[in-house]
């Protein structure tokens, strides 16, 4: 009887790394990462006190992670579970606050960012009326006159 190759192990993150891994999701959802994006990723992360003990030079660390993941078949999916249970409910919204300003950090959202929100959303399991709170608060700090 032929044997089946064992998977490799899932990732595992920490609760800041997993909030760093919504980030780098949404940065991707519509291709490569841009240099806005990561400015933005690397600012929340010096600035906000949810990542006061995480470096900015962690996020290499996550990114390449994530590009892991999402070379496997199944890998968005994986990264979703693994992002629900690392993250207690009251972290979630916070996740998928930081993912709304990584997609208004670089103008427009796409149709694909969009879709990843959505996917997100669903994911974490986060109310459709917090979730359009937080978004129209993202994109109200980036009006522009």
């Amino acid at each position: 009887m032929p044997t089946r190759a064992a998977e490799p192990p899932a990732a595992t993150f920490t609760a800041q790394e997993a909030l760093v891994c919504a980030m780098v999701l949404m940065s991707v959802a519509d291709g490569p990462m841009s240099d806005s994006e990561l400015a933005m990723m690397s600012r929340m992360v010096q600035d906000l006190p949810v990542f006061a003990d995480f470096h900015s030079q962690d996020i290499e660390t996550v990114t390449d992670t994530v590009a892991t993941l999402l070379g496997r078949t199944d890998g968005l999916d994986r990264a979703m579970i693994m992002l629900r249970d690392t993250l207690p409910m009251r972290l979630r919204e916070t996740a998928y606050l930081l993912a709304c300003e990584v997609c208004a950090a670089d103008g427009d959202a796409t149709q694909e960012e969009l879709r990843f929100l959505q996917d997100l959303r669903i994911g974490l399991d986060i109310d459709r009326l917090i979730a359009g709170a937080i978004e129209r608060a993202a994109k109200a700090r980036f009006q522009v006159i």
